[in-house]
């Protein structure tokens, strides 16, 4: 750990810190050690038995002034969270809106395969949520949207995952084989 002291006419400041006086016995006693040469006790602790480099500076000539704050780019690193795609985890306005998908289209399920709801948030801001078995193909999705709502029968669109927005172009895989199991699909015009 590199440390900067430097010594004021007032005190002594650490790694621009704030002013420590001379005459508290504490601090007196972190500069006898620095002056036999040892490593003070304070600085043994918040290195945790490693190395100190201890730079010191002499300014007693000057008065201590209070450093300027100087900007510190973030240096850590970053954290991805939850998966690429995010998982339904809101429930319909009202169940009547969740009855009134299901039953405005025949979406075949076998109870035999394993099965994800998909949520699909449509251009004109309306939703729908619907059972799928994992082997149904994003072409499914598709015909259930016009089903469901016949006004975009004549209308070219696409079907996009949330972030990252990834368009579902090959519209023969399967709902597993798109990795779009319990999840939000967007419907874009073209």
């Amino acid at each position: 750990v590199q440390i900067l002291l430097k010594l004021w006419r007032n005190g002594f400041s650490l790694d621009d810190g704030e002013l420590r006086s001379y005459s508290d016995p504490t601090n007196a006693q972190f500069l006898e050690s620095v002056k036999r040469g040892e490593i003070p006790v304070e600085l043994q602790r918040l290195v945790h038995g490693g190395q100190v480099n201890l730079d010191m500076e002499d300014h007693q000539e000057q008065e201590y002034v209070k450093p300027r704050l100087r900007f510190k780019a973030f240096s850590g690193e970053g954290q991805k969270l939850g998966s690429l795609t995010p998982e339904i985890v809101s429930t319909p306005s009202s169940p009547e809106e969740e009855e009134k998908s299901i039953l405005n289209a025949p979406v075949l399920i076998d109870d035999s395969v394993p099965a994800t709801k998909i949520q699909i948030r449509l251009a004109d801001g309306s939703r729908l949520i619907q059972r799928f078995n994992q082997t149904h193909r994003i072409k499914h999705i598709r015909d259930f949207i016009i089903q469901s709502r016949p006004a975009f029968a004549t209308t070219d669109f696409v079907l996009v995952t949330t972030f990252p927005n990834k368009e579902l172009t090959d519209e023969s895989l399967t709902l597993q084989e798109a990795d779009i199991l319990n999840t939000v699909i967007l419907q874009q015009l073209k």
